[in-house]
């Protein structure tokens, strides 16, 4: 065999050798992906609202459909504070299968999302951070108080007057009611003008008195006056 010949022969056979290894190579990867198809890659989420209520979506791209339980928790200072909701089972696509969480989040809230999928993967997604601002809407919008109107300063003024210039004001009432009481009063002229017309006054006894002895002697100067007529006449 010529050189030529010899060399073209060397040639097909590491060519063969190449492509058996790549064969091989490519074999052992797709019984490894078809062993393990699930991976945390495979899965997203993202804190959104829905109306004015904030929630928490996870999504699974997984086209095999592989069962998997997601958990959310809130994070504080690289803790878990609280689980949020409930464990929740998804099975994904490859369009995508998402699952949903309520949950009413901080502006800037940290979210720990958990994947488990049996013993093939036990991981979590990347710390979930929720958008800067909150989640607002017609429902838990803050509604503004009208501004009441300017009570009118004008009786108050007049009322405070008189107080101010120390002088007691009495009421209508208290007038009407005092009036009478005061005018029925007798005055002492009034008693002693009406006393000396009825007789009831002090010096009533003095004037009895006087006049029965004027009575008295009018009486006895009658008498003898009477007798010394008859004596005449006999």
């Amino acid at each position: 065999m010529s050189p030529s010949r010899r060399t073209a022969a060397r040639s097909v056979r590491m060519f063969a050798l190449a492509g058996a290894s790549a064969a091989l190579v490519l074999g052992t990867s797709g019984s490894a992906l078809a062993t393990d198809p699930l991976g945390i890659g495979q899965f997203s989420a993202a804190a959104s609202c829905d109306g004015s209520k904030g929630v928490i979506t996870v999504t699974a791209t997984d086209a095999t459909a592989t069962p998997a339980v997601v958990t959310v928790f809130l994070q504080n200072n690289n803790a878990d504070l609280k689980r949020i909701g409930e464990p929740t089972p998804i099975k994904g696509s490859a369009e995508g299968v998402a699952v949903t969480f309520a949950e009413n989040w901080a502006p800037g809230a940290k979210y720990r999302v958990h994947i488990k999928s049996g013993n093939d993967l036990d991981a979590d997604i990347p710390i979930l951070e929720a958008p800067a601002k909150a989640c607002t809407g017609a429902d838990d919008a803050p509604t503004t108080p009208s501004t009441p109107s300017a009570p009118s300063t004008a009786p108050s003024d007049t009322a405070s007057t008189p107080a101010a210039s120390g002088t007691p004001t009495r009421s209508a009432s208290q007038s009407d009611t005092t009036a009478p009481s005061a005018s029925n009063a007798p005055s002492p002229a009034a008693q002693e003008s009406n006393l000396a017309e009825t007789g009831a006054s002090s010096r009533t006894g003095l004037i009895v008195v006087i006049a029965a002895v004027l009575v008295a002697v009018g009486g006895g100067a009658v008498f003898f006056g009477m007798r010394r007529k008859g004596t005449g006449n006999r």
